[in-house]
C-alpha cells in the first residue's frame, strides 16, 4: 500500500512537473520568426516582447511619432508617419528586421502597413506605443533627435 502511494506521488510530482513548464514561456515566443504576421502583413507585438527582443537586439527600431514626444531606450531611427515612404534609404533592405512605434499605436500602424505596401517583409509594429512601454514602468528617454 505504501508502495503504490509512493508510486502514486511520484506521478503527480513527474506531471505536475511536466504541465509546469509547458506552460512557462518558450524560446520561440521571443524567436521573432516564430510570430505570426496580422492580415495586414506585418507583426503586432506587445511592450514586453519589445522588451524582450531589445536583451538580443538584432532590428532596427525606429520612432514614427511626430511631434517628438519622447523615445523608447535603443531607438535607431526617427522617421514621421507620413513620411517613411520618402525615407526608405534610412532603412535597412526589405528583408530586414524593423519595429516601429509611436505614442498609441495609430500612426506606427499607418508606417508599417505603408512599409508592407512597399515590399517590406519583416515588419513589425509595437501595440500601445510607448504609452504602453511607459504604463509597464518602463523609463522613456528624451533626447530629442537632430532634423
Amino acid at each position: 500500500m505504501l508502495r503504490r502511494l509512493f508510486v502514486f506521488l511520484a506521478l503527480l510530482v513527474v506531471a505536475v512537473g511536466a504541465a509546469a513548464c509547458a506552460s512557462q514561456s518558450s524560446p520561440a515566443q521571443t524567436d521573432t520568426t516564430a510570430f505570426q504576421k496580422n492580415a495586414a502583413g506585418y507583426v503586432d507585438i506587445t511592450v514586453d516582447q519589445l522588451a524582450k527582443m531589445l536583451e538580443n537586439k538584432d532590428f532596427v527600431l525606429v520612432n514614427v511619432h511626430i511631434p517628438y514626444e519622447g523615445e523608447i531606450p535603443n531607438t535607431d531611427l526617427f522617421i514621421p508617419f507620413n513620411e517613411i515612404a520618402d525615407n526608405l534609404d534610412k532603412l535597412p533592405d526589405k528583408n530586414a528586421r524593423i519595429v516601429l512605434y509611436c505614442r498609441s499605436g495609430r500612426m506606427s500602424t499607418i508606417a508599417a502597413e505603408t512599409l508592407v505596401s512597399l515590399g517590406y517583409t519583416n515588419v513589425f509594429e509595437v501595440d500601445g506605443g510607448f504609452n504602453a512601454w511607459q504604463a509597464s514602468g518602463r523609463p522613456l528617454e528624451f533626447n530629442q533627435p537632430s532634423s
